[in-house]
C-alpha cells in the first residue's frame, strides 16, 4: 500500500453526452479500463484487476469527484452530479454540468476535441508484481480508494515513479534503489523467482558406481516433480 495519492491516464476519449430532457449538459467516459496494459512507465507496465475497485464501489464511493485536471471542480457523489457505473471494460464517469463559466468552458473545449482524454486518481492499497509473457515487470493493481475522476488535456502519466513503492516495500528496500534500478530496466531482476537449489549431499570419493546412477536417477525424479509443480 502506498500512502500517496497516484494518477493514470487512458487513452481513452471523454466526450459530450446527450442531457435527459431540458437537463444540465453531460461529459463522460472510461477513467479506467481493466487488464489493460498501460504504456511504458519507467521500467514497468501496468494493469487493473478488476477486483480493485470492489471496496469504493460497495461503500458507495465516499467522497469521490469529477475535476477537470484533478483540479477545477465539476461534480459528486455526494452532490448527486456524478454517477460511476463498473462494467465489464471498466470505470465509466458521467458527470452533470453547471452552467458557470469553468464548467461552460471544458464543455467547449471536450466539444472542439482539446480535452480529449480521461484520468482517475486513487490511493493503490494492494500490487502484485509479476512479469509479461515477454518478461517485462508487471505491476497489477489489486485493491484501491478512488479520489476522483477527470477529463484531462495533458498527456502525460502522472506519478509513475509512486508505483513503484509497493514492489520497494515487498522487497523491503529503499524506493531510491528500485528507482534507479528501473533507470537502468533491472526491475525484473527483483522479480524473478530465485533460483531451486538441489542438495544432493556430499560424495566421498569411495561411492560406488551403482550410488552414482541412484544419485542421478534421484535428481531426475526431482527435477522432474518441480516441473510438474510448476505445471499446475
Amino acid at each position: 500500500m502506498t500512502n500517496e495519492l497516484e494518477r493514470r491516464l487512458l487513452r481513452e476519449p471523454v466526450a459530450l453526452r446527450s442531457a435527459k430532457d431540458d437537463g444540465p449538459p453531460r461529459i463522460g467516459g472510461y477513467a479506467l479500463k481493466f487488464n489493460k496494459l498501460s504504456r511504458n512507465l519507467g521500467g514497468w507496465v501496468e494493469q487493473i484487476d478488476p477486483s480493485s475497485l470492489s471496496k469504493s464501489a460497495g461503500d458507495g464511493w465516499p467522497g469521490v469527484m469529477a475535476r477537470y485536471n484533478h483540479e477545477v471542480l465539476l461534480g459528486s457523489i455526494a452532490g448527486d452530479s456524478l454517477r460511476l457505473m463498473v462494467d465489464g471494460t471498466g470505470l465509466d464517469y458521467e458527470v452533470d454540468l453547471l452552467d458557470d463559466a469553468d464548467s461552460e468552458r471544458v464543455r467547449k473545449l471536450v466539444a472542439r476535441g482539446d480535452v480529449a482524454r480521461s484520468s482517475f486518481a486513487a490511493y493503490m492499497h494492494e500490487s502484485d508484481w509479476s512479469l509479461t509473457p515477454d518478461g517485462f515487470p508487471l505491476r497489477t493493481v489489486l485493491g484501491m480508494s478512488l479520489v476522483d475522476v477527470a477529463p484531462v488535456d495533458d498527456p502525460a502519466y502522472y506519478d509513475t515513479s509512486t508505483g513503484l513503492r509497493s514492489l520497494a516495500d515487498a522487497r523491503s528496500m529503499e524506493v531510491v534503489e528500485v528507482e534507479e534500478m528501473a533507470r537502468q530496466n533491472r526491475l525484473a531482476d527483483l522479480i524473478k523467482p530465485a533460483p531451486i537449489m538441489v542438495d544432493l549431499g556430499s560424495r566421498n570419493s569411495g561411492q560406488s558406481e551403482q550410488g552414482e546412477t541412484h544419485s542421478a536417477g534421484r535428481l531426475q525424479v526431482m527435477l522432474r516433480a518441480l516441473e510438474m509443480k510448476k505445471q499446475l
